[in-house]
């Protein structure tokens, strides 16, 4: 319907010129800006210059561009796209929360000339909001206690509300008192190694030492040695004396062998005769060592399709999966994203006026976390460091999180088939993947949470080689 067709001729209004116009709007019971093409402020109404607390000559004829470049208005301007006010904006130069209508603005030639912001401030609710929503995780958080109670004190430090994680929990604390081989799963990032020390530290092996190996770290002709340890003049520069290996240092304790599906078939061999026997043998040596060692091993790799592919030894993987352990993803728990970013802030120096604007805690809950909780970690410490008050905007988080201007992700608008917009997402997040791990291929794989074949299959299909 078009402008004249909602506007009546009668004898009292015979033209509706300006002057009526912005009396409109002068009264109306909402803050009004208008800007032009360029971004200077042309307009504000009477409201806006009473009830933001702002003097008329330290906004009119400045360029918003200089005042707000972050404003919904500004966007709205160059996109000429409305915007509702479905959602809640943070004007950092008047220091308020406001919900409102932009919209641009086109002259009789259809040509845009502007855009104007109609807005409330909505700050006192949006505070009530966040205070509420911090009461709620706290009741949360304070039922999810209760239930986990009974658990030994080292895992009610696991932060987690998510029903899958408590039952995973449960068991991890059943068996820690035993000396059964555990065997935890889970994406690059989940917490696998907090799993472990939750489970040692609820152990009668507490008081002796955990002892972590990265397998994949290792080169190959160095794991045995560091495994199993060496004697003296067991290879060309071997140490004086020989050295202990890492089962040696865990004995009586925990050992970790993290990345164990990395592990060569000719190292799981040895590895296997070590947890049958419970006794080895140096690199070099013809001694037997006796050995009293609770073993966890973790992955992010699905050992049983490596299984299959004789990529993994079966007789390994059943002595390792005696009691299974499965971590879920991130992404598949996010229940638990806001209390462990209330957690991060806290341990970055964050304090109890410490908080988010709902756009910025929205993007946080929506996004998929391919890295996990390790991945959320970074992000805030990123966000606690580059941020300039006490309220975490969307601005403070790293741009391949925020999405503006991500290369190659979907145009926001126009028509597009899911199936070529979850490819272009694809591309786009192996490329970063890449790049945040300098190209290095395996960490790229570990925190896409990927299987080896699966991700050169999408390099190939993408023409990322």
């Amino acid at each position: 319907m078009s402008l004249e067709s909602r506007l009546i001729t009668t004898e009292y209004f015979k033209e509706w010129d300006a002057q009526i116009l912005l009396e409109i709007l002068e009264n109306a019971d909402n803050a009004v800006i208008v800007i032009d093409c360029k971004g200077t402020v042309v307009y504000i109404n009477r409201f806006y210059a009473e009830h933001m607390n702002i003097k008329l000559e330290k906004l009119m004829g400045r360029n918003l561009y200089d005042i707000e470049p972050q404003a919904k208005l500004l966007r709205v301007m160059e996109d000429g796209g409305g915007r509702d006010n479905d959602e809640v904006e943070y004007i950092k130069s008047l220091n308020i929360d406001s919900v409102g209508l932009a919209f641009p603005l086109y002259d009789s030639r259809k040509e845009k000339v502007g855009a104007c912001a109609i807005f409330k401030d909505v700050t006192q609710v949006v505070e009530l909001t966040r205070k509420l929503q911090k009461s709620k995780e706290m009741v949360q958080y304070l039922a999810s206690q209760l239930e986990a109670s009974e658990l030994p004190i080292s895992f009610q430090s696991y932060i987690s509300q998510n029903k899958d994680l408590q039952k995973t929990l449960s068991l991890a604390a059943k068996v820690a008192n035993t000396n059964c081989t555990i065997l935890i799963q889970g994406e690059s990032g989940v917490g696998k190694e907090v799993m472990a020390k939750c489970i040692h530290n609820a152990s009668n092996r507490k008081e002796r030492p955990m002892i972590k190996v990265n397998c994949a770290s290792i080169p190959e002709n160095l794991l045995e040695s560091e495994l199993f340890g060496y004697e003296e003049g067991a290879f060309t520069g071997a140490r004086k004396g020989g050295k202990l290996g890492k089962f040696e240092l865990a004995n009586k304790g925990t050992i970790l062998l993290d990345e164990i599906g990395d592990m060569s078939l000719t190292m799981q061999s040895k590895l296997l005769r070590v947890l049958q026997e419970k006794e080895l043998e140096r690199v070099g040596g013809t001694k037997t060592i006796k050995l009293d060692v609770r073993v966890i091993a973790a992955t992010n790799q699905n050992l049983e399709e490596m299984v299959e592919k004789n990529e993994f030894r079966s007789d390994l993987y059943y002595r390792l999966h005696v009691v299974p352990i499965h971590i879920p993803a991130l992404r598949c728990r996010r229940e638990d994203i806001m209390p462990l970013v209330r957690y991060f802030i806290e341990r970055n120096g964050g304090d109890e006026g410490t908080d988010l604007t709902p756009g910025a805690a929205r993007m946080l809950e929506e996004y998929g976390w391919p890295g996990n909780v390790r991945e959320l970690q970074n992000v805030i410490e990123y966000a606690m460091i580059v941020k300039t008050g006490d309220i975490l905007e969307i601005k403070d988080f790293p741009q391949y999180l925020r999405g503006d201007g991500a290369e190659d992700g979907p145009a926001e608008d126009g028509p597009c088939r899911l199936k070529d917009a979850v490819e272009q997402l694809e591309k786009s997040m192996i490329k970063r993947a890449l790049k945040r791990n300098n190209g290095n291929k395996s960490m790229a794989i570990n925190e896409l949470g990927l299987s080896r074949r699966s991700f050169y299959e999408k390099l190939e299909k993408y023409g990322l080689k």
